[in-house]
């Protein structure tokens, strides 16, 4: 399948090259992997004669949907392949990756602490090395000695504890002791594979068919809807207010509920993400406040998705956990049942393809708490550099540690850089005609407003696609820049956006702003009414 679409890509730019006007390329290349995306009769299910067919996987499994790495990032790596033998065919050299969260693939360099730690952890003979002492720092030897000390054998490789090593739990929870000033317990947290792993997990607990509920924000992280369509619930949506920068309103969540209860849902958790994904708000502590008591009024299990904690870059607003509000207001274990979820893959670190994260559970009755137990231990454990990594995130090198001036460097210089990144983006959105952008307060992403011409909206409902959909695919097609279309995310019927991320590096920035500003404008002259 792979050669013939090589093949046919090769007779398409044959063909064009062979036609005066090059900018005929724009058109066909979106056009002809898209519509090849099903062609291949051979894997066709209704003609095969193989056991497994879409009419009898789980319809679950149909029903779930994962735009940040869907059908525009497929053809995007197509046109990266042909741009390796083809590079004359295109108006650009590159594919420039922004739909998704993984830093270090766009030049992120990794904190060298930490993987200093994890090297000697993962290789434990280096320590016994005298040349040890002149590569490494003393406090990430002394870090790889004593994390090893807690693993029974020093055996790295083998499965752990299913709620993770107790050292390393005893770590993370000191480190969000220290960053809430309330106790924490290390037999709360759960190590998983990011923190995706414990969403799913939480899913699985709460959703037993689709007349169970989640209350979910919109536009949200297409990691809820399709954990929520995979364990067959349904997905309860409240929206945030984009005029107002994407807030939260009580008054949505109420009206939400109750026209949930009117279907005969019963919904069982609120989920949050703090500060906000694709939408980059950060909540004020005082609406963080009326959450808490949202929740514990109406009986919810508060899911609060965490992981963008280290990414705040306006100085008007300030990062708190969910558990740290909840308990200043005097709720305790038995108020408020909460599930904060925290990753190495985001804040500043970046380390996503490690895959280590956390859940820290609380207000759960035992009996409960041993389902959950159970649950995880299915899974064995997760993996035990990703359980290194996330202790190390929660507790990093400190002031008189070695390490400590060089980590507050890469620390500072790596979160500057993604704050200035994200006003320059933002600036350069809201510069373009038809397009809003809110400020980037937090995370890792931008999602402006675009409000698209009628003949485009046409256009698009011709082509049979989402009006956003075709903008992003005309973007990728003249720019190489890829972005993921709003629909991907749920947004308010009749509005448009697409996710863009901040995280290529700042030499990167201007060839995006001038790709966008060259695109729009063509866009916006071909479909003015």
């Amino acid at each position: 399948m792979r050669r013939f679409v090589i093949g046919q890509a090769k007779n398409l730019i044959d063909q064009t090259r062979r036609v005066a006007q090059p900018h005929h390329h724009n058109n066909l290349y979106p056009r002809f992997f898209s519509d090849m995306s099903g062609s291949d009769s051979s894997s066709s299910s209704s003609s095969s004669s193989l056991p497994v067919t879409l009419d009898s996987i789980n319809p679950n499994v149909l029903k779930c949907e994962y735009a940040v790495r869907g059908e525009i990032v497929n053809i995007a790596q197509k046109l990266q392949d042909d741009l390796k033998t083809n590079k004359d065919a295109y108006p650009f050299d590159e594919i420039i990756y922004c739909n998704i969260g993984n830093p270090q693939s766009l030049g992120q360099q990794a904190i060298t602490f930490f993987r200093e730690v994890l090297a000697l952890c993962s290789h434990t003979a280096l320590l016994d090395r005298d040349e040890t002492h002149a590569l490494f720092s003393s406090d990430s030897i002394a870090r790889a000695w004593k994390i090893l000390d807690q693993i029974p054998g020093k055996a790295t490789g083998a499965y752990s504890h299913s709620q993770g090593i107790k050292g390393l739990r005893d770590a993370i929870a000191a480190g969000i002791e220290a960053r809430d000033g309330f106790p924490a317990d290390p037999n709360d947290i759960f190590m998983t594979d990011g923190a995706s792993p414990g969403v799913h997990m939480m899913m699985q607990l709460l959703i037993s068919s689709e007349k169970d509920g989640i209350l979910c924000p919109i536009p949200q992280y297409p990691l809820y809807s399709a954990s929520i369509a995979l364990h067959g619930g349904s997905l309860v949506p409240y929206y945030l207010d984009e005029a107002s920068g994407w807030g939260l309103e009580i008054s949505e969540l109420k009206k939400q509920l109750d026209d949930a209860k009117s279907k005969g849902i019963t919904v069982r958790a609120l989920a949050v993400i703090n500060p906000g994904n694709p939408t980059g708000q950060v909540l004020s502590e005082e609406n963080q406040r009326d959450i808490v008591d949202f929740c514990k009024k109406e009986g919810l299990v508060l899911l609060a998705d965490e992981v963008y904690q280290e990414n705040v870059y306006v100085p008007d607003k300030k990062f708190h956990s969910f558990k740290k509000v909840a308990r200043s207001m005097g709720y305790g274990e038995k108020d408020l049942s909460l599930v904060s979820f925290q990753s190495i893959s985001k804040g500043y670190y970046g380390e996503c393809g490690k895959r280590g994260g956390y859940m820290e559970v609380t207000g759960f009755t035992s009996d409960v708490r041993e389902q959950i137990y159970k649950v995880a231990s299915v899974n064995l454990c997760s993996n035990i550099s990703g359980q290194i990594l996330a202790s190390l995130v929660m507790s990093p090198p400190k002031p008189g540690d070695e390490s400590y001036e060089s980590y507050k460097a890469e620390k500072e210089g790596i979160l500057s850089s993604m704050a200035k990144r994200a006003k320059t983006l933002e600036e350069a959105l809201n510069k373009l005609e038809g397009i809003t952008c809110n400020r980037a307060e937090g995370a890792m992403y931008l999602f402006p407003c675009i409000n698209l011409p009628p003949k485009a909206i046409a256009a698009a409902e011709a082509a049979k696609t989402a009006p956003d959909t075709f903008y992003c695919k005309r973007l990728l097609n003249a720019t190489g820049v890829v972005v993921v279309p709003g629909s991907g995310f749920r947004q308010v019927p009749g509005t448009w956006h697409f996710r863009c991320t901040i995280l290529p590096q700042e030499d990167k920035i201007p060839a995006i702003v001038n790709r966008l500003n060259e695109f729009h404008k063509s866009f916006m002259d071909e479909f003015r009414n």
